[in-house]
Formats: C-alpha cells, structure tokens, sequence
C-alpha cells in the first residue's frame, strides 16, 4: 500500500479553512483487535531563532538524547519548531535540521505547523526532505495521517525501517474506515489563520465563528475515533492553539471568547490523547477511567525563554495502550531565572545580600526599578552589573515616572501673584476662584488666625442650621467649591 507523503493541495488560504466533515459513518475494516502499546514522545514549541538559540538547542538537543533511551514509537512536534522565518543557511535552520534528523533516525516523526507569525506557510516543508532513516511528516492542513508499518521497525537495518513506516494520508479531513495494519491514528488540526477567517466573517464575529467551526470538526471525528479504539489501534489529536482556561508561563489564565477550544469540545473527538501546543507552560485535563480514559496536555516550551515564567520545562512522554493512557514530563536542562524588584531605587547592599544567598552561577537575573526622572541618574548600572557578577547574564529594566509639566505662556511676564495663578488656572483647566480667596487670606491673614481657624471644631447643631460658631472669628474659608 502507497500514498503520497503530502496530501493534495496548497499551502495558502487551503490551510486556514476548517472543513466539514463529511457524511456517512467511517466503516471498520477487519474483526481482529490491536493490543500494542505505543509510546510517543511530545515535543513542542522549540522556538529556533538567533534570540534563543542556545536555550533552545541545548533543552532540544538533551530532549532527543531522552527520547532514543526511552526507545519511543513515534516522536510529534505540535507546532513552533521556529521562532520566526529562517534562511536556511541560518545557525538556528542549520542546528534545528540536525536535531529532527536525530530524531527522525531512531524514530517517524510528526510535525505540526504551529502560529504563523512563528513558522509562516511552507517554512516547514524542507523537512521532508530530510532524508533521515525514517520519515518525517509534515501536518500542514486540516486531516488525519496513520503511522503504518511494523511496531518493531526501529530494529530492522536502516533500508528496511525506511520502508516498514510509511505516512498515510486521508485525502479529506478524515478517513472513510481505519487503515488495515495501522500502528496510531492521528488527526491533525494546525493553527488556524484567524485573519483568514476574519476576512470571511467579518473582524467582530471571527473568534466565536472559528470557535464554533473548530468544536463541529472536532465532534465529527467521534465516529472514526471509536472503531480505531475498538480495533486496538491508539488515537491521538494533535493540535496548536490556546484551550479556554488554561495558565500561562506566567501564570495568567486565559479566559478570553477568542480562544481556539473547549477542553469539551477536545474530549468531544473521542481520542485517548491530545497533544496540545502554544502554551508554554505544561498543564493536563483529564475524563473517563480505564479504556475509556481520555487525556489533554500541553508539553510547554522546550526551554525557558523569557523572565517570570513558571513551571518545570521539558516534553511529555505518552503511553497508550488496551488499559488507557497517561503522560509524564520529561524535564530538560532549561535556564534558571531570578527577578529582582525594587520600587525605587536599587540598593547595592540588598543586591549582594541576594547574591551572597543565592548560587548565581547559570542563572539569569534580571534587575527591575521604578524612579522619578530627576532620580533617573543616581542608579549606577555598573554597580548592579558588577554586584552580580557571578550571574550568566543580567538584564537591567529601568522604569521612569516622567514629571509632565504645563506651561501657561506668557506666565514669567505677569506681574502680580494673582495674575499668575489665573493664568496657570486657565492653562491646566482649574477653577480658580478658590484658589484666589485662599491667597487672599494668606497674604492679609495672620498665619496664628489661620491655624486658629483650621484647628477650631465647630458646633455641629449651628452648623446644621446653617450658622456660625460662635468661637469662629470669621466664616470658614472651603478650598473647593461644591459642584
């Protein structure tokens, strides 16, 4: 049996439409029943780009040494593999290449394409091309794929394993009856171009449109998922977008209508595993027991590429199997952050008291301080750069609280001191009134008379009727009129 590694089609506004699953049931092939296990490793946003290269290429590089001594099945990237479009010839294209190649000789590996300011159309077709001892699959529209060949294949001679796996492709979104001899059945969603749905539904419907659309796809895929179950053979989603609840890296939950999914409308598809990527901290959802268990995860970055972010990095190895399924994270050796806040100033002595506390040899430390302008030249960078000498890097962010002034024109030239307070009062809009009573009494007022007044309690029923006090020397001066 053969079928084109790629599915017929482009790769441009064909990708961002979501398909309609078609009608009529899928249909079992064959009676006999699977009961192999199948263990995948589940890697995703590895962002390779020149800002993170070294973060990215060492957690990856460390990754893939896990998963040959794990001794996988089968090796899925749900998306992100790139930080933005990359000449080929770049060190991150180049170091990225090497590391699937690795990856794709002891193991079938599946590539999802992932958000498309990361990985714009196409960067991720030289991957076919890889040549590598097994193959690599590019998912780069909405369908399903089945991993066919032998279970054993990564123990046959490198000729042999080439053609035991072979990618099939349904030619729509899924296939019409599960594939005889199929080893995993995977259905495959790639981020979607919600710029591309926003030009058919119009900017203010497009979120709830691509959420509605998104969840009737998915519902559709119960069908197949449920007689590939019933003939043992394992089924995986594999998609990249933001489930509605889920935490961030730093912590914040995303509860926005824009979002891609429901963890519902995910468990809707019936398939025992769904690998998720986009979010960039590790999170799992799970229903059902046993055979009927059913899990959602996020892998999370394969490092820590920014400041703040929370959680253990890594990539989640799943097993699925006649009994049900789980995964675990596999921790990789991602850089360690310190924060440093100061709300004014930075002190040295309380920098060294950290640095003295802490082993900053490979840690990150950025250093945060919020100041006036006019402070703005007291803060010594030097200094702090040298206090945490020990660090391996030290990024400073300083935040400075402009003065914003209003000049009223013509103010300097103004003779009297009332002159100059309506002016100003005119220029920044304030009722000047007031203001000028106030001045008046100060300048007329002996200041013993002033605190005198302002210290004296008056008698609340004459104050109620309207009167003075009587111990009152004068009417009580309001610095603000009512409105």
């Amino acid at each position: 049996m053969s079928a084109p590694e790629r599915p017929p089609g482009g790769t441009g506004a064909h990708r961002a439409k979501v398909p309609c699953i078609p009608d009529g049931h899928p249909q079992a092939h064959g009676s006999h029943r699977q009961a192999h296990r199948l263990r995948v490793a589940h890697l995703s946003d590895l962002h390779y780009g020149p800002r993170h290269l070294e973060e990215a290429d060492r957690c990856f590089s460390a990754a893939v040494d896990r998963v040959i001594e794990l001794a996988v099945d089968v090796a899925v990237i749900s998306g992100d593999a790139t930080d933005h479009a990359l000449d080929l010839h770049a060190p991150a294209a180049l170091r990225l290449l090497a590391q699937v190649r690795r990856l794709a000789d002891h193991c079938p590996v599946l590539m999802l394409q992932g958000t498309w300011s990361h990985e714009p159309p196409g960067t991720l077709s030289v991957f076919r091309m890889l040549g590598s001892r097994h193959r690599v699959f590019v998912a780069d529209r909405i369908g399903q794929v089945a991993l066919m060949g032998s279970a054993s294949s990564r123990d046959l001679s490198a000729t042999a394993a080439f053609a035991a796996d072979l990618w099939l492709v349904s030619e729509g979104p899924r296939f019409a009856e599960v594939p005889p001899g199929a080893r995993a059945l995977f259905t495959c969603i790639p981020a979607i171009n919600k710029a591309a749905v926003a030009a058919s539904v119009g900017g203010a419907a497009a979120a709830e449109a691509q959420g509605e659309h998104l969840a009737r796809l998915l519902q559709g895929y119960a069908g197949i998922h449920g007689l590939a179950r019933a003939a043992g053979v394992p089924t995986l989603a594999v998609s990249h977008g933001t489930v509605f609840g889920c935490v961030t890296e730093h912590g914040v939950p995303m509860a926005g209508f824009d979002h891609e999914f429901t963890t519902g409308a995910l468990f809707s598809t019936g398939a025992q595993a769904t690998l998720l990527g986009h979010i960039h901290r590790h999170q799992a959802w799970t229903q059902g027991e046993g055979e009927r268990r059913q899990c959602i995860a996020y892998a999370g970055s394969i490092g820590r590429f920014h400041h703040g972010e929370q959680g253990d990095k890594g990539f989640l190895l799943w097993e699925l199997g006649p009994d049900g399924v789980d995964c675990r994270l596999e921790p990789t050796p991602a850089r360690r952050t310190l924060n440093i806040v100061f709300e004014g100033r930075p002190d040295l002595d309380q920098l060294r008291e950290a640095a003295s506390a802490q082993e900053l040899a490979g840690v990150s430390v950025r250093v945060r301080w919020t100041v006036a302008d006019e402070d703005r030249h007291e803060v010594d960078r030097g200094a702090i750069e040298r206090a945490l000498s020990g660090a391996a890097d030290v990024q400073l962010e300083g935040r400075i609280v402009r003065v914003v002034r209003t000049r009223a024109p013509g103010i300097s030239q103004l003779v009297s001191l009332a002159d100059k307070v309506r002016a100003w009062a005119t220029a920044t809009n304030v009722h000047a009134p007031p203001l000028l009573q106030c001045l008046e009494r100060v300048t007329t007022t002996e200041p013993e008379d002033i605190v005198a007044e302002a210290l004296a309690v008056p008698d609340a029923g004459a104050k109620a009727q309207g009167g003075l006090d009587p111990a009152e020397k004068g009417p009580r001066l309001d610095l603000f009129e009512a409105a």
